[in-house]
């Protein structure tokens, strides 16, 4: 039946919602989930599986407005914490996030002290210049008097040549030019600063350094967390979103941006510079944050045989990506080994090579949501990446966060008591568990009897008890760890002690063959390494065979942004790695399978995968 002519069909409208905690407001279009209208509105909302309703972690509290929930039959009690994902508002509501996800970051995880000095062989060049001044004897282009100045120039940015005529003649023709290679990047007043930005962009966290180019000191650093990890914990979640294109993948495409923007402007603003001061820019990165962050399609990237669609280094101008540094700067990003072995890792091993280029049997192991790892054996270097997920990160556990204020970082279990370190001030109340503490509490329940060597929490003890009729262990108030949350981890480390034994299996060598093992990346730093090795994590090698490097890979692309000897040596060890795809050896899925229980030690036989 047709409608009246007086009939008025009404418009779904955006519903307010209210963060008290955080003193915002934002609107959720109808329809949406609370963890999607956060995404959009920039609210940090923890959420590992990106909002698929898989993970449980991302827990709010409506207290105000009302809501509906998916999959919720009528009449059934509404709990006081709830997963935003399966969450929409259908009023204006006011909402409070879980203490796991306000909790300020305490490790800014841009390793040591700012006070280090980089060897410079830099790519952008300064040449300060008297111009001789523009006459009717002399009517020769601005341009063409700047180029005739600079050996090897031929040419201007356009940016550059649309500042140079205001710039010489409110200098009285002297200017700094800023040279890459036989291109004028950029045009200053004489003295102006030449800084550059090297940024790690992990999966979890991007840190970001600040370099002068004409010291090679580092002036200023900082860790933020990857505005990606609203899209998930992992980088398969993440792909998974982009492979629709179109607006998903612009969307992570502009979330990195804008983390790379904020560190250039914050860490420009602690020195009092300039973001236009930065003419020289590199990124190290895995393979899916170097897709996403170009706008590169990552279909052929999400499914075997996992090709990338650029693998060597990349020099691009910074503003085609949106960067906002100087207009005319370019942006090197490190080039790929092989699959998900991106030039984060290629960093790392640039970081550490005083470590393993004799060639004695080393295997550099950079620990993170996607664990990279290359075996040094004689002139060879094979590399792998196994998916452990964010579970040894604090992801895809029930109470597991980022290693911030609140978090537990130290689980021991003697004599029937459980004792718990935790990052902040020590009245600081327990919150949720960061990844050290993952390790911790499996290996401590492991020794005392909690945990039975196939990963099943024992019928009773200290801590344990039930919630919603499944065993876990009870760390703090609202603070557990459950069975689910062991499985998580039994993966990650299953994943990751296959992927080692399989190339020192490759290499011929087996896993006491290793004279040094280095574990880099900002996680690996903060580990106990007995309890990685308690629960298998690690070959049980003696001790003084391990380091602990930290973030390698930023001590790498600091190198590469100072020298561009370091960005050809780079280059070199991308190419000479050999890439093994570990889902192709027939050997791994039986060996995943033996790895999920924790024993010692590997009984593989070494020979070529």
């Amino acid at each position: 039946m047709a409608a009246g002519k007086n009939s008025v069909t009404k418009e779904p409208t955006n519903n307010t919602l209210s963060f008290p905690h955080l003193d915002r407001q934002i609107e959720a279009r109808p329809g949406e989930t609370i963890y999607q209208a956060a995404r959009r509105g920039s609210v940090r909302i923890v959420g590992a599986c990106g909002g698929r309703g898989t993970c449980g972690s991302c827990m709010v509290h409506v207290s105000e407005g009302s809501f509906e929930r998916t999959g919720e039959a009528d009449g059934k009690r509404i709990k006081r914490w709830m997963r935003a994902c399966q969450v929409s508002a259908t009023s204006n509501c006011t909402v409070e996030i879980s203490a796991r996800s306000l909790a300020p970051v305490v490790r800014a995880e841009t390793d040591v002290a700012t006070d280090e000095q980089l060897p410079l062989a830099p790519v952008v060049v300064n040449h300060d210049l008297m111009l001789t001044a523009a006459s009717l004897a002399d009517v020769r282009a601005d341009s063409e008097r700047l180029l005739a100045a600079i050996p090897g120039a031929t040419h201007c940015d356009l940016h550059a040549l649309r500042a140079l005529p205001a710039v010489l003649r409110s200098q009285q023709w002297q200017v700094r030019a800023r040279v890459r290679h036989n291109e004028v990047i950029a045009v200053a007043a004489p003295g102006s600063r030449t800084l550059g930005l090297a940024i790690d962009l992990g999966t979890t966290n991007a840190a970001g350094f600040l370099i002068d180019l004409e010291s090679g000191r580092r002036l200023a650093s900082m860790g933020i967390e990857n505005p990606q990890a609203a899209w998930g914990g992992d980088v398969i979640s993440r792909i998974n979103h982009a492979m629709v294109g179109g607006e998903p993948a612009a969307e992570l495409q502009t979330a990195a941006v804008g983390a790379l923007n904020a560190l250039a402007h914050d860490l420009c603003l602690a020195v009092g510079a300039l973001t236009d001061d930065i003419v020289d820019v590199a990124i190290c990165g895995n393979t899916a944050m170097h897709h996403l962050l170009l706008g590169l399609p990552v279909r052929q990237l999400g499914k075997a045989p996992f090709i990338a669609a650029q693998r060597e280094s990349v020099d691009i101008k910074a503003r085609d990506i949106g960067l906002k540094v100087c207009a005319g700067a370019y942006v090197h990003l490190v080039g790929n080994i092989g699959g998900f072995v991106g030039g984060d890792h290629v960093t790392a091993l640039l970081a550490t090579e005083d470590q393993w280029q004799d060639g004695v049997p080393t295997l550099v192991m950079d620990i993170g949501t996607n664990t990279e790892i290359t075996l040094i054996h004689g002139d060879r270097m094979y590399s792998a990446s196994c998916p452990s997920g964010p579970a040894l990160e604090g992801g895809h556990i029930a109470c597991g966060m980022r290693a911030a204020e609140g978090a537990i970082e130290k689980v021991t279990i003697v004599n029937d008591s459980i004792s718990l370190g935790i990052i902040g001030t020590r009245s600081q109340a327990a919150v949720g568990i960061c990844g050290s503490g993952v390790l911790d509490v499996m290996a401590a329940m492991l020794s005392s009897g909690l945990m039975s060597a196939r990963g099943r929490l024992a019928a009773g003890g200290v801590g344990i008890s039930e919630l919603k009729g499944k065993r876990i262990l009870n760390l703090a108030p609202d603070v557990w760890f459950s069975q689910v949350d062991i499985r998580q981890v039994q993966l990650a480390k299953s994943a990751i002690r296959t992927g080692t034994e399989l190339l020192m299996q490759a290499a011929g060598l087996v896993e006491s063959d290793i004279q040094r093992f280095i574990i880099a990346g900002a996680f690996g730093a903060y580990i106990n390494l007995e309890s990685g090795i308690a629960i298998g994590l690690f070959p049980d090698l003696p001790r003084e065979r391990f380091t602990q490097v930290g973030n390698a890979a930023g001590v790498g692309v600091r190198c590469l942004l100072a020298s561009s000897h370091a960005r050809r040596r780079a280059d070199d060890i991308a190419r000479t790695c050999e890439y093994v795809e570990l889902s192709s050896v027939k050997a791994f899925q039986r060996r995943f399978v033996y790895h999920i229980d924790f024993h010692q030690p590997s009984t593989l036989t070494p020979g070529h995968v």
